[in-house]
């Protein structure tokens, strides 16, 4: 079943509503009962039980490792569906939270990459080794979005990607072409090795300010 636009919109806005009964991930990890209510009586049980087990994962000991951390949180978010944005929340570019992509159980490329991110930064994956990546897809001819783990500045990244279940070092992914990379410390051209050009702040995406300021309303 398809939702009018106005649905979505309504849809949209409810899980806003959500996003200001719990705590901001920025800062830290805590999902209410009150939070976990309001998914379940809106989306059901399942919905509730996703974001549980996002909690617990979020909350993992410290010392897994990085490469486990990697592996688990990849593997979580791309059980989610993919769905257009356009399908989804009737636009044609929206950046989900985590929370909207948990809750509706269904994202595209920009929204398994920004839970990704969210998620291994408060697993206490340095920020600076995790970048957000532009890139083109060759064989579907269109932009698409990874997540890239740097383990050091010249390193090549590692990338986590909804299309393919494995996680691959950039040299085996030769159908992504990087375009931009960002995080919250800045923007960077991008390529294959090494975090490439830095040529400004991660400000300039209003889209990636709008996500963040819908996080922190759990704050206001």
């Amino acid at each position: 079943m398809h939702l009018s636009h106005t649905a979505k919109t309504h849809v949209r806005n409810t899980l806003i509503l959500a996003l200001s009964l719990s705590v901001s991930l920025l800062y830290a990890f805590e999902l209410s009962d009150k939070l976990l209510d309001f998914i379940e009586n809106k989306y059901g049980q399942p919905a509730k039980s996703r974001l549980m087990l996002w909690q617990r994962l979020a909350t993992t000991p410290t010392q897994l490792s990085t490469q486990d951390k990697l592996d688990q949180v990849n593997t979580f978010f791309n059980r989610a569906n993919f769905k257009s944005d356009l399908e989804h929340w009737g636009e044609e570019d929206y950046w989900a939270t985590p929370v909207e992509l948990l809750a509706t159980n269904a994202g595209d490329c920009e929204d398994y990459s920004i839970a990704k991110y969210f998620t291994l930064k408060t697993m206490g994956v340095p920020v600076e080794k995790l970048r957000i990546t532009y890139v083109k897809a060759i064989r579907l001819n269109q932009a698409h979005m990874v997540l890239a783990y740097y383990e050091t500045p010249s390193s090549e990244p590692l990338i986590l990607d909804n299309l393919i279940s494995s996680i691959k070092p950039a040299s085996k992914r030769t159908d992504l072409v990087p375009v931009y990379s960002f995080n919250g410390d800045g923007l960077w051209l991008s390529k294959q090795r090494g975090q490439g050009k830095r040529i400004g702040e991660a400000g300039k995406l209003s889209r990636w300010v709008d996500l963040n300021s819908r996080l922190l309303k759990g704050l206001q």
